[in-house]
């Protein structure tokens, strides 16, 4: 197969440039992240492979400082850890279940779930359950469910509070267009503390 450098960077940034709209979706998990973080509430981060990192890169920018070095912390919790009951949990039940196990342990009224996930999971197909596992116990207990998705959407697209679907069936392509739509929520984020 033969990689077309060129091709790529314009199918990314005709993608990336389709976000215009999605703007006051943006916008409103900006405003989301805020009020939560105002009532004192907290941010719970999943996502799987790629996702994962990318998840674990917004937290970061929410938890130290994205453009301003002054601005205080936004509580942020990524799923994927420790490590320890992780892999306690997966070996003596079952992996799918570790992000619901999570939320139970950790989620309470008026907090945020936020998934990240290039095909938004499939029961039916045994994919990302473990994202619609999470989703499902937070709604349960009244939490907002934020997602960035692709491809057809799947569960998360249509059971989220707020949730953004990138057009491409591209899991590289889908997970650039992720990363501009969490940096546009650092920025929206930075110019309202």
């Amino acid at each position: 197969m033969h990689f077309n450098f060129n091709n790529y960077l314009k199918i990314v940034s005709s993608t990336i440039l389709s976000l215009k709209n999605e703007e006051k979706k943006i916008k409103k998990i900006s405003q989301l992240i805020l009020k939560c973080r105002n009532q004192k509430k907290k941010i719970l981060l999943a996502g799987n492979g790629g996702s994962c990192s990318d998840i674990e890169h917004f937290a970061g920018e929410l938890i130290c400082t994205f453009s301003k070095k002054n601005r205080k912390p936004i509580a942020a919790q990524v799923l994927t850890g420790p490590s320890s009951a992780q892999t306690a949990w997966g070996n003596d039940f079952d992996f799918k279940t570790f992000f619901e196990r999570q939320v139970v342990a950790n989620g309470n009224a008026g907090d945020i779930l936020f998934l990240l996930s290039t095909g938004g999971g499939n029961l039916n197909k045994n994919i990302s359950t473990n994202l619609i596992y999470a989703a499902k116990i937070a709604k349960k207990q009244k939490m907002k469910i934020i997602s960035l998705v692709g491809k057809t959407g799947g569960f998360l697209h249509k059971n989220s509070d707020i949730s953004i679907k990138v057009k491409s069936d591209s899991t590289s392509i889908i997970q650039e267009v992720h990363m501009s739509i969490l940096h546009s929520i650092c920025y929206y984020l930075e110019n309202s503390l």
